[in-house]
């Protein structure tokens, strides 16, 4: 029997990983793909809800994996729609999502950090210490549940995604843009990048990472005096061309 303790969050495993694990088990190759989709496309909280394996299969895979599911421990509701979530981690930490309402979209309002290290004066979080970086499982937990609601309480797909609740996205950037492959691949949410906005107050070498990278999502930066500080040095970093090239892209 595998303690607890030392049980692998299955999510962490690649596709490739996954049909290893299984041709191991002396189990068809195809196996890693049902259990991947379970996973991603289908948001499975549980091994028994991967209903198409066998239930010793499930069982064994209850024995050697976890899945670090966050969980929705508070949801309030205003007015005007939005709902607002207190997300509690695998670890006992709590961040926040947001559900935004307006009459053409829902917008998912997601968190990248526990706490933030940045002291912007115009953010609530600035007052709460940085304790670690999501995961990308972590972040993208947080947009199936707000498509989740989305559908329960509107009877609406969810249209957006914005990286503007707690932390600064561009200090968790692998996780991140982990995150965002997942959300948009096939085998994922599959959502369009172009509806995907990362929020910043201006971390320049990552804003120039993101033009390296040729991102496809789009990025907002948070105009204050701290943050102009801070994204002043892409004048130097960044040529007009490259500026423009990125833009057009």
């Amino acid at each position: 029997m595998v303690e607890a303790g030392s049980k692998r969050d299955i999510r962490k495993l690649k596709q490739d990983e996954l049909k290893e694990y299984f041709v191991q088990l002396g189990e068809k190759p195809f196996r890693a793909q049902q259990v991947y989709e379970w996973l991603w496309n289908k948001s499975a909280k549980s091994f028994d809800q991967m209903t198409n394996l066998s239930t010793g299969l499930r069982d064994l895979l209850k024995e050697h994996f976890v899945i670090n599911h966050i969980k929705v421990d508070h949801m309030q509701r205003s007015a005007d729609g939005t709902i607002k979530n207190a997300v509690t981690l695998f670890d006992g930490m709590v961040v926040e999502s947001v559900l935004i309402p307006t009459e053409k979209r829902i917008t998912a309002c997601v968190s990248s950090q526990v706490g933030c290290s940045l002291a912007c004066k115009f953010c609530a979080t600035a007052r709460l210490k940085r304790q670690r970086n999501l995961s990308p499982d972590e972040i993208y937990d947080q947009v199936v549940a707000i498509k989740e609601q989305a559908e329960l309480f509107f009877n609406r797909p969810l249209t957006n995604i914005v990286f503007m609740g707690m932390g600064e996205p561009l200090l968790n950037y692998a996780n991140v843009v982990s995150a965002i492959d997942k959300i948009t691949s096939q085998k994922g949410l599959n959502m369009a990048s172009r509806r995907i906005t990362v929020s910043t107050v201006g971390v320049a070498k990552m804003i120039e990472k993101m033009a390296d990278d040729n991102v496809k999502f789009n990025l907002a930066v948070s105009l204050t005096p701290p943050s102009i500080k801070r994204v002043r040095p892409l004048c130097r970093l960044m040529t007009p061309t490259r500026l423009r090239n990125w833009a057009m892209r």
